[in-house]
């Protein structure tokens, strides 16, 4: 039973449901229609430069406002902006907030990001998912898997020039990693003409 909702978030009976297209989404507040749907179309946007999408891509979507439904279904990914799982059936956000089309994680550094970027990069694991197989997808590095989504997704949570006074302090953050990895990916892609399939093949 404890198990059910991190699979099946909807368990956790969100108040407010709205569907967009292929789009079902469930939150803790209401939702702006007009909003909801400009943000889904910039993450379709997004996903639509990556040759793995399938559209329409089909998403269930979670938004939380970060308390006791985020950190349930985040279990050690707490301080994640959003989370998907390969036996799970959506994408599951962090405190979003509709209005500015942003998604928080607490952080003093890095702690917000575009709303439609998140959903696309989330949606972008799906699609590796489904591509390459579960299985397979497992084994690929961290900085090839997060860096292709924050390609695809078009931004990262860390400015170049963030990442470099963090660099220049010595201080660690878990952001650059995708940074790097966005960085190293676009370039491979740019090498390679653009073969996502190439890029995982030789990427170690």
């Amino acid at each position: 039973m404890f198990v059910s909702p991190v699979l099946v978030p909807q368990l956790l009976a969100f108040p407010h449901h709205a569907a967009v297209g292929t789009n079902d989404v469930w939150s803790e507040t209401p939702m702006d229609q007009v909003q909801l749907t400009a943000i889904l179309t910039d993450a379709d946007r997004r996903v639509a430069t990556s040759p793995l999408s399938n559209p329409p891509e089909h998403r269930h979507v979670f938004l939380t406002q970060g308390g006791w439904r985020w950190h349930w279904l985040a279990l050690q990914s707490s301080g994640s902006f959003a989370l998907t799982r390969p036996l799970g059936t959506g994408i599951v956000l962090n405190r979003s907030d509709l209005a500015a089309g942003r998604v928080y994680n607490g952080r003093q550094i890095g702690g917000t990001r575009s709303l439609s970027a998140v959903i696309a990069h989330e949606t972008t694991h799906d699609m590796i998912r489904r591509h390459f197989s579960i299985l397979d997808s497992a084994f690929f590095p961290t900085w090839l898997t997060e860096g292709y989504c924050d390609h695809v997704a078009g931004e990262s949570s860390l400015t170049a020039e963030e990442v470099a006074r963090l660099k220049t302090r010595g201080q660690s953050h878990p952001a650059v990693l995708y940074y790097e990895g966005r960085e190293k990916v676009s370039s491979m892609l740019a090498a390679n003409g653009g073969s996502v399939d190439r890029l995982f093949a030789e990427a170690d």
